[in-house]
């Protein structure tokens, strides 16, 4: 797994952050640092960028679709190998580390349902960083496996019963 240069990263993002706030005229700050590493999994993220002010409710709207939009053209922007794009997160408000608490909650549940049920039991679609939460949540469960099905925007986890031997 590639290794990223954090004050690489921050000269080549910082100006473009800059102008992108500047031109959608949001009063929103950002900061770059390296990631809380402490309880990191493989290919988590190593750079976070913070953002921070008056007007990020902006960015948090939609559940947080600006944001990762804008984390998505940064990563672009930064022209990143695709093994090297998981290794850079956006965040706001806790934002991120909020909705990864409620995907192994539900995670959690949906796997405690398809125990008692027996049946497959299909999430909502979600983007690749969320569907391995809850591949990740899940894997030490032996009662349980996963799949992502389906293609594009319409990508899903589903839990199903683990197969008897």
């Amino acid at each position: 797994m590639p290794k990223l240069d954090i004050e690489s990263v921050r000269a080549n993002l910082e100006p473009f952050l800059q102008e992108f706030l500047r031109l959608l005229r949001c009063n929103v700050e950002f900061e770059i640092a390296p990631a809380d590493r402490k309880d990191a999994e493989e290919g988590s993220p190593e750079i976070v960028v913070n953002f921070s002010g008056p007007e990020t409710s902006l960015l948090l709207q939609r559940g947080g679709e600006l944001l990762s939009a804008l984390e998505y053209i940064a990563v672009k922007f930064l022209r990143l190998q695709p093994e090297a794009r998981r290794l850079i997160e956006f965040d706001c408000e806790d934002f991120k580390s909020i909705r990864i608490e409620e995907l192994r909650l539900t995670a959690v549940t949906a796997a405690e349902r398809v125990e008692r049920t027996g049946q497959p039991f299909p999430l909502n679609p979600m983007d690749a960083r969320e569907r391995r939460i809850v591949h990740l949540a899940l894997r030490d469960n032996p009662s349980v496996r996963t799949e992502s099905q389906g293609g594009g925007p319409y990508r899903k986890v589903v839990i199903f019963p683990s197969e008897k031997k």
